[in-house]
C-alpha cells in the first residue's frame, strides 16, 4: 500500500567534519518501516573546514544511495540551509536532521509512523517526554527551551513539550507551501507558529533520545539565538 513512498532527510551542515560521516553512515543503515525509501539532502552552509570534501568523498564511495549535496557560497544560517533543502527535496515526507550526533537517525520510524498511519501531518520529536536516553547538560538551556516552548504555545494554542527540537517531520505538500523567512535558528519558532495556523492540521509529538554536546564538542547555539527565537515567537505569533 505504501510502496514508492520516500522520506527526504534534510541535513544543514556547517563545520561538522568530526561528525558528519558517522551520521551519514548511520543514516544509510536505517531501515524505514512501511517500505519507505530514503533521500538524503545535505546543504553545506559554506563550511570553513573540510566538511564538503568529506561529504563528496562519501557520496563518491556510496553511489548506490540517493544522496544530494548543495553548497552555499556564503554562510547563510541553518534556516536558509533548510529552505534550500526543502526546495530540493522530492520525498513524500521531510525530516530535519542536524549534522552532529545529538539526534539518533535510528528513531526516524518513531516520527514517521503517525504520519504514515494517517494520524499526523506533522510530527515533533520531543526531548522532554518518554523514557529514552537524554544526556544531562545545561540547566539554563533546559529552562530556556521550556520557556520558549511555553511562550510559543500561548500563541499557537498547542500543547507541545519541545518546540525547539531539531526533529520535525512534515508531509511535503505542507512544508513546501509555507513561505519561510528566518535564515538562522529562528526557523523553529517560525515554522511552529505558521503550521499552527493551518486549518485542520494534525500535529503529533513522540518521545526521542537526545545525545547533546557541549560547546567544546562543537555546539553552536548561543543565548543570542534564544533571544532571536523569542523575537520570532512574537513576530509570527502576534504580528502575522
Amino acid at each position: 500500500m505504501n510502496d514508492g513512498l520516500k522520506l527526504s532527510i534534510i541535513i544543514p551542515a556547517y563545520n561538522e567534519k568530526k561528525t558528519v560521516i558517522k551520521l551519514l553512515e548511520t543514516i544509510i543503515t536505517v531501515n524505514l518501516d512501511f517500505n519507505i525509501k530514503k533521500e538524503i539532502v545535505i546543504i553545506n552552509d559554506c563550511s570553513t573546514d573540510n566538511t564538503e570534501s568529506l561529504i563528496n568523498d562519501f557520496i563518491n564511495t556510496h553511489s548506490q544511495y540517493d544522496i544530494k549535496l548543495f553548497s552555499h557560497s556564503v554562510n547563510k544560517g541553518k534556516g536558509a540551509a533548510i529552505q534550500t533543502g526543502i526546495k530540493a527535496a522530492d520525498g513524500d515526507f521531510i525530516i530535519i536532521q542536524d549534522a552532529d550526533l545529538e539526534y539518533d537517525p535510528r528513531e526516524y520510524n518513531l516520527l514517521i509512523r503517525p504520519a504514515i498511519e494517517g494520524f499526523a501531518d506533522v510530527v515533533y520529536g520531543s526531548r522532554f517526554m518518554g523514557g529514552n536516553p537524554h544526556r544531562v547538560l545545561f540547566f539554563w538551556h533546559s529552562i530556556g527551551n521550556r520557556f520558549l516552548t511555553f511562550l510559543s504555545n500561548l500563541f499557537t494554542n498547542l500543547n507541545l513539550s519541545d518546540m525547539e527540537t531539531c526533529y520535525k517531520l512534515f508531509r511535503s505538500d505542507i512544508i513546501k507551501n509555507i513561505e519561510l523567512k528566518e535564515k538562522g535558528f529562528g526557523f523553529e519558532p517560525e515554522i511552529t507558529q505558521k503550521i499552527s495556523k493551518i486549518k485542520n492540521i494534525k500535529i503529533y509529538e513522540v518521545g526521542i533520545s537526545y545525545y547533546g554536546r557541549t560547546y567544546s564538542e562543537g555546539k553552536k547555539i548561543t543565548w543570542k539565538d534564544g533571544f532571536r527565537s523569542l523575537y520570532c515567537i512574537f513576530k509570527y505569533g502576534i504580528f502575522k
